[in-house]
């Protein structure tokens, strides 16, 4: 048994003395009785600093204003961004009277967020927790928040292929993973290491949306390649991804992000995306 063992065994992949005789453990997670939700994706990047956050916040606001109920779970326990993003930093959730469930936050158009900076009493007071717990909680967040008709759940992930990320494949009923990347030299290997980790616990990969994919000069609207040239296309073909979306470097998203604005605009940058992921869940819903 490691020593940062949590006595929970839904946080864990070891095959350790603690599972009696070898029996297979049910990872499964549950949601409470009176909560719904259809369909659950997954925002994944290998590296941190991609604008993970960004693409989530981005996505979920395009199927919000395509009339879906959506909700975002914040499963980047340590550094959650979501609530700023959506204007409801600084408010706490609410439980049921009689304390074992959780009522998710709305934004302004209602999309349903859960995040551990809800729960904090200062925004800024950080989480120091070990991995094992903080899987614990993103468990938590899905089993234990009474969700409300969800007809698309995005899950936003940290950065890796760690605990977090671990749980939420094996515990979440997820339909796909969308992958982030930006266009410098080393995110086919980082790439390639989150494309393995999702093969190896067999669930496709919707796609790939390519952050921070360009400039555009205001003036000669002019595309300018500020981390290097894109490569997005090529790493996709090899792993026979498709490509979801090209996102340039804007500053009217870091804008609306920062002053909890970013469900209000309809930019077309998920068009693709929202086209995508539609189209697979018709087949699904038939």
């Amino acid at each position: 048994m490691s020593e940062e063992c949590t006595h929970d065994c839904s946080t864990c992949s070891a095959d350790c003395g603690s599972r009696e005789g070898g029996e297979e453990f049910d990872f499964t997670a549950h949601l409470a009785a009176g909560a719904s939700v259809k369909h659950v994706y997954a925002i994944m990047s290998g590296k941190g600093g991609v604008g993970k956050s960004m693409v989530t916040s981005l996505l979920a606001s395009k199927f919000m204003q395509k009339g879906k109920r959506v909700a975002i779970l914040d499963a980047d326990i340590t550094g959650p961004s979501i609530p700023k993003a959506f204007g409801i930093e600084g408010e706490r959730i609410a439980a049921t009277e009689d304390g074992l469930l959780m009522f998710p936050s709305e934004t302004a158009n209602g999309i349903e967020i859960m995040s551990a900076n809800l729960l904090l009493e200062n925004s800024t007071d950080p989480i120091v927790w070990r991995g094992a717990l903080i899987a614990t909680a993103v468990k938590q967040f899905y089993e234990e928040t009474l969700w409300q008709d969800i007809d698309y759940m995005f899950v936003d992930m940290p950065p890796g292929t760690g605990d977090v990320p671990l749980t939420v494949f094996q515990s979440l009923p997820v339909d796909g993973i969308i992958m982030v990347t930006s266009p410098q030299e080393l995110v086919s290997m980082i790439v390639s290491k989150a494309v393995n980790m999702a093969r190896k616990m067999n669930l496709p990969i919707v796609g790939v949306v390519e952050n921070m994919s360009y400039l555009e000069c205001p003036d000669c609207h002019k595309k300018i390649s500020v981390f290097g040239e894109s490569h997005i296309d090529e790493i996709a073909a090899e792993y026979n991804l498709k490509v979801l979306a090209k996102v340039p470097i804007n500053p009217e998203f870091a804008r609306l992000m920062d002053n909890g604005h970013i469900e209000e605009p309809e930019f077309d940058v998920m068009d693709e995306a929202y086209k995508t992921i539609n189209a697979i869940d018709k087949v699904f819903d038939k």
